[in-house]
């Protein structure tokens, strides 16, 4: 390899180590500040390529998507004097990056920390302001728009960085408040369970009294109908019978006769016994007579 080949491979090398350390680029989701011998001379550094000086300029750079601020559950007392368990997060970005540079060196670890702090002094200010049933229902949309809104101002103020939104992901009482609980809802349960087993016992009798009632009612009608319809036929049945007697006498008693010997007649084993003159075997001695 010829010298002027080898100097033009270092000369290569050279220019890039230089532009390695020259330039630097900063993206759409990061945010930057140049510094000049750890002074900040740009604070906000807009994103594509730049331009440094090796050893006088150092860039910082920064996520500047929106993070999450997970905080830890914690023991808040509501204005009743009742322990509940609170889990939050908050949804924070960098506003000023020469300000949250100066104010935590740049650490998101730092800048949580600080955050968390005043995330969990709101929460339990905000809490303690509010019973139990406002922040678990009635007014809980309003305690995260309040928390919100100072927790947005203490950060943009110290910390350089935006409080887009707190959230409040449970709110659960304590071991040992949750078992005492229960017990009360189940025994509640359990009290308006027989409650409403009685009334159905009662509602139950009441039904099935209306309808032995009924049940009577109706048989009572239908005997007094059938009982009248039986009446009135054989008040027809009689006037016929009278009718029928009053056109043939003799005929009408020899046809009862007749009827009462094939029913007293009706089984061979049957035996009658009579005088021979009896009135019952009238018609039977007229036709000997005859």
């Amino acid at each position: 390899m010829s010298n002027k080949s080898l100097f033009a491979i270092i000369g290569a090398a050279l220019l890039a180590i230089v532009a390695f350390n020259c330039l630097y680029i900063v993206t759409q989701t990061q945010r930057a500040v140049l510094l000049e011998f750890g002074k900040v001379a740009e604070p906000n550094v807009e994103p594509g390529l730049h331009f440094k000086l090796p050893y006088i300029n150092q860039v910082r750079i920064f996520d500047g998507r929106i993070l999450t601020l997970e905080a830890s559950k914690q023991r808040f007392l509501t204005s009743e004097k009742k322990a509940v368990m609170v889990d939050a997060f908050a949804k924070w970005q960098i506003e000023n990056p020469e300000q949250f540079y100066t104010a935590v060196s740049g650490d998101r670890n730092l800048a949580d920390d600080r955050l968390r702090q005043r995330l969990e002094s709101g929460l339990r200010n905000e809490f303690g302001k509010r019973t139990l049933r406002e922040v678990v229902s009635g007014q809980r949309d309003e305690l995260m728009g309040t928390i919100t809104a100072s927790l947005n101002k203490m950060a943009m103020k110290e910390l350089g960085i935006k409080v887009i939104d707190v959230r409040v992901k449970a709110i659960d009482l304590p071991d040992e408040v949750s078992n005492s609980v229960f017990e009360r809802m189940r025994t509640e349960r359990e009290r308006e369970a027989r409650e409403h087993r009685a009334q159905g016992r009662e509602l139950a009798e009441g039904i099935r009294a209306d309808a032995d009632r009924q049940k009577r009612v109706i048989l009572a009608d239908a005997y007094r109908d059938a009982e009248k319809i039986r009446g009135e036929g054989d008040a027809k049945a009689t006037i016929i019978y009278a009718n029928a007697f009053g056109q043939d006498t003799e005929f009408y008693a020899f046809i009862r006769s007749l009827q009462a010997y094939r029913q007293s007649f009706a089984n061979k084993s049957d035996v009658l016994v009579l005088s021979p003159d009896n009135e019952f075997f009238k018609y039977l001695e007229n036709t000997k007579r005859n």
